[in-house]
């Protein structure tokens, strides 16, 4: 079970405007900027970033259907700051993997407890 919706909600107007002042800054808290998909509109989404290879994985703890992922997977790409800089990420793609082999162990643990069996997969340009 990903995440509930009530908890994203939550998140939205309390959590994340705390976390946004250390996401980008202090790894592996980054920062997705990305624009609505109908609105134009800019967010920035705090999320849990990992780097290997010039390939980014972010853990979606909410799912694949997030407005967020939608919005950046219908663009074809979006910024992530990260550790203090801007990477241009490309040829986003959701990934499953109940495994969650791709996340450093202590991470995976907690994504296979929350049964979080998807993540964004991009490249840097």
């Amino acid at each position: 079970m990903v995440l509930p919706r009530t908890l994203a909600k939550l998140n939205r107007h309390v959590t994340n405007p705390i976390l946004g002042r250390l996401a980008g800054k202090v790894p592996p808290m980054s920062m997705v900027v990305h624009k609505g998909r109908k609105s134009g509109r800019p967010y920035r989404t705090p999320v849990w970033a990992f780097e290997s290879e010039g390939v980014y994985r972010i853990a979606l703890t909410y799912g694949r259907d997030v407005d967020w992922v939608k919005n950046i997977t219908a663009a074809g790409g979006f910024e992530l700051e990260t550790k203090g800089t801007v990477v241009l990420l490309v040829d986003p793609v959701v990934v499953h993997d109940a495994s969650a082999a791709w996340a450093p162990v202590g991470v995976r643990q907690a994504l296979k407890v929350m049964s979080a069996t998807d993540y964004l997969q991009a490249r840097a340009a």
